[in-house]
């Protein structure tokens, strides 16, 4: 049986010396073995697509800020440049409005080790498969209301909450022709667990763990 993807959640996100969804987290995933990561992407009141989870970054509204005030935070397109030609990237779109700005910056720098690009956010799905036809997506489900639209939507990849998964979900989804990823599983019996129902990926905060359990 083929392992899943190992991939760290925002990076190697256990470390506590390194900031998540920074160049350095992102590294360290890639250092113990991850075969890519998960990263959130949000919209500058300028355009400009950033890497951070949170609304705010040090008391600054990221939707409200023009770029220069957040030079801390990695571009996306530096992002998939620098990394895609040696990680699997889960691109997590937080709001709308980034759609084109992903697309573009794929077509400039194409991942050569796969890529999905993800929300929870239904619109965003139908905005990117009403733009590209090529571009892999994926649905964010924290909720069984969430997970029960999955099959009303274009997708290539469903990320469900560890809580919400069992083996006959991972086949119902695979034999429609979908990926399962599932996040955020940090804990050795889960990893186990899942590895053996076959899912395709693992979201991780302890990517140093999910290494050494499955590998």
């Amino acid at each position: 049986m083929a392992l899943p993807l190992f991939l760290g959640h925002r990076g190697a996100r256990a470390s506590a010396e390194i900031p998540e969804n920074t160049f350095a987290s992102f590294d360290l995933a890639l250092t113990q073995g991850c075969d890519g990561f998960e990263f959130d992407v949000r919209l500058t009141a300028c355009g400009t697509a950033v890497v951070c989870h949170d609304p705010k970054v040090d008391g600054i509204t990221v939707a409200r800020a023009q770029a220069k005030r957040l030079p801390q935070l990695p571009r996306l397109d530096e992002v998939i440049k620098g990394y895609g030609q040696r990680a699997f990237l889960d691109i997590e779109l937080k709001v709308r409005d980034l759609e084109s700005k992903v697309l573009t910056a794929l077509s400039k720098s194409p991942p050569a080790q796969g890529y999905v690009v993800s929300s929870f956010v239904p619109d965003v799905v139908m905005d990117l498969e009403a733009r590209s036809s090529s571009v892999c997506i994926g649905i964010i489900c924290e909720t069984a209301v969430q997970l029960a639209r999955w099959r009303e939507l274009p997708v290539d990849c469903v990320i469900p909450h560890q809580s919400l998964v069992n083996r006959l979900l991972v086949q119902d989804i695979q034999r429609a022709g979908c990926r399962v990823f599932v996040w955020t599983v940090n804990d050795q019996g889960t990893m186990r667990r899942l590895a053996d129902w076959g899912v395709d990926g693992i979201i991780s905060d302890e990517t140093e763990l999910l290494v050494r359990t499955l590998k």
